[in-house]
């Protein structure tokens, strides 16, 4: 029985990331990677079971870091978390993978990638008021096992409100923390969000 429902997940080939310019920690460059990386040609869905197991692929996570005023979301996830090695860990970004349904719903105005974004932040929190959206930059880290089969894109979406809540079981403990506050308790943060946090005050320069 399938550990993933089945479920089919967008990747590209460490080859072509490797061709692109492979890097550990945070590249402030995505015009370098996404448009290759977003380009049909080169990706495909891909059986999740597989892609977890198989560092020749990685998986394109948007990783979106909310922010109002100068505090970033903070949340635990519980043990109901899809991915299972980041159960109970702390964590700054919301997001998931890019699934084929996101496929089968993009439109003339939106594209694959843009519908999984919305889709996941959709799931997974709730809030009030406007916001803007951009892309940072590309999150890698090699130096675990599930960071060898993924490769962040780093959202950074600026809130109205603080008034957020949960959309889902296993995002718990929502609160807004300062960077110090963050730094605070980075060591029960998940591998991404330490390295996102040991950035910030270059991520966010000049926001």
């Amino acid at each position: 029985m399938s550990k993933y429902e089945d479920e089919n997940v967008l990747v590209i080939s460490r080859s072509l990331f490797d061709e692109l310019g492979a890097f550990q920690g945070i590249n402030l460059d995505p015009e370098k990677y996404l448009p290759a990386m977003l380009d049909p040609v080169n990706n495909h869905f891909l059986a999740r079971d597989d892609a977890e197991s198989d560092p020749s692929f990685k998986q394109i996570i948007p990783y979106a870091i909310f922010r109002h005023g100068d505090t970033f979301l903070h949340y635990t996830r519980g043990g109901g978390s899809g991915e299972k090695r980041l159960a109970a860990k702390g964590s700054i970004g919301i997001g998931g993978h890019i699934n084929d349904v996101d496929y089968a719903a993009a439109s003339l105005d939106k594209d694959t990638y843009t519908n999984g974004v919305e889709r996941e932040i959709d799931e997974e929190l709730n809030f009030s008021g406007s916001y803007q959206q951009e892309i940072l930059g590309l999150l890698n880290d090699d130096s675990n096992e599930v960071g060898q089969v993924h490769l962040g894109v780093i959202h950074l979406v600026t809130l109205e409100s603080s008034d957020v809540s949960a959309g889902e079981d296993n995002i718990e403990n929502l609160q807004f923390l300062t960077l110090p506050e963050l730094q605070e308790c980075r060591d029960a943060l998940e591998t991404w969000s330490q390295i996102c946090v040991d950035g910030l005050s270059e991520l966010w320069r000049d926001k």
